[in-house]
């Protein structure tokens, strides 16, 4: 994957280094929830140890956070994330221009080291990267990067990038309103299996948004970021690293399909390839699925 030369936007917060200040948030909101979601699913721990760092920590309350240094970042991994990032600006504006909901960029990327304050609670390096849709930001510690390679076996620019474009594929869904629609239909299901189906859904539908952004990401860039077969592959190898079966296997070992919330190895590499050999979201429609 060539990015060196790609565009840096500077839609980026930094707060590496610096401290979250959170209040009391009498109890756990829809934030904290899909936090626990996140760490148990994507890194195996176990819920009841983030319900406790989540309540502690004002998960779904109230929380201070000082503001971080905005622009572009001038190491390279910082660099990096921008220029994903900008690319699926410049991607997903142009792919929504003649609809009804144009795109909307989201507010600046949030780099930050172990903790941070988030309008979804205190995110924790320790849930990995998520987005928060109340405040419209992704929330990103850079040692998720190490970990994807070091534990997950999923090294290459690609996996690093197909990770962030995942994130930015829930933005446009609460931009296109499929967020809103996906709680919805959660909340009236008669089981929790059925609302984890939607969960899926919505889930898979984020990675063929990434698999889209890929292979649209050279001509919006002017040819200043290149993504082939070769880099793909880093990315599937992530998808099939990070599927609900595999890590339930890595935790528990064996794997219960009514709870999972992502998608199975197998589905996240099927709709990351999707995304990017059909190059259009309406190639997305995981729901059809259900």
């Amino acid at each position: 994957m060539r990015w060196e030369d790609g565009e840096q936007g500077g839609n980026i917060e930094d707060r590496r280094g610096m401290r979250p200040r959170v209040g009391r948030g009498g109890g756990i909101g829809l934030g904290g929830v899909a936090v626990i979601l996140i760490g148990y699913f994507v890194f195996g721990i176990d819920p009841s140890t983030l319900i406790g760092v989540v309540e502690q920590q004002g998960g779904g309350g109230s929380y201070t956070q000082e503001a971080g240094q905005q622009g572009a970042p001038a190491d390279q991994s910082g660099k990096f994330v921008d220029v994903i990032l900008t690319s699926t600006t410049r991607v997903w504006t142009g792919l929504l221009k003649n609809t009804n909901t144009p795109y909307r960029r989201p507010q600046p990327l949030v780099l930050y080291t172990k903790a941070t304050g988030t309008e979804c609670g205190t995110g924790q390096s320790a849930m990995g990267p998520f987005y928060c849709p109340p405040d419209e930001r992704i929330y990103l510690d850079l040692d998720f990067f190490d970990e994807l390679s070091a534990r997950f076996g999923a090294p290459g620019d690609f996996a690093k990038a197909y990770v962030i474009a995942h994130e930015v594929g829930h933005h446009v869904q609460n931009v296109l309103g499929t967020a809103a629609k996906v709680q919805s239909a959660m909340r009236r299901a008669s089981s929790k299996a059925d609302a984890n189906r939607y969960s899926v859904a919505l889930e898979l539908q984020a990675d063929c948004y990434a698999g889209v952004w890929a292979a649209n990401a050279q001509a919006a860039s002017n040819g200043k970021i290149t993504i082939d077969y070769s880099d793909l592959e880093d990315g599937l190898r992530a998808a099939r690293a990070i599927g609900d079966d595999t890590l339930q296997k890595q935790s528990q070992g064996r794997v219960v399909p009514d709870s999972f919330t992502h998608g199975t190895s197998a589905q996240r590499m099927e709709w990351l390839k999707r995304g990017y050999d059909e190059g259009n979201p309406a190639a997305c429609d995981t729901f059809s699925r259900l």
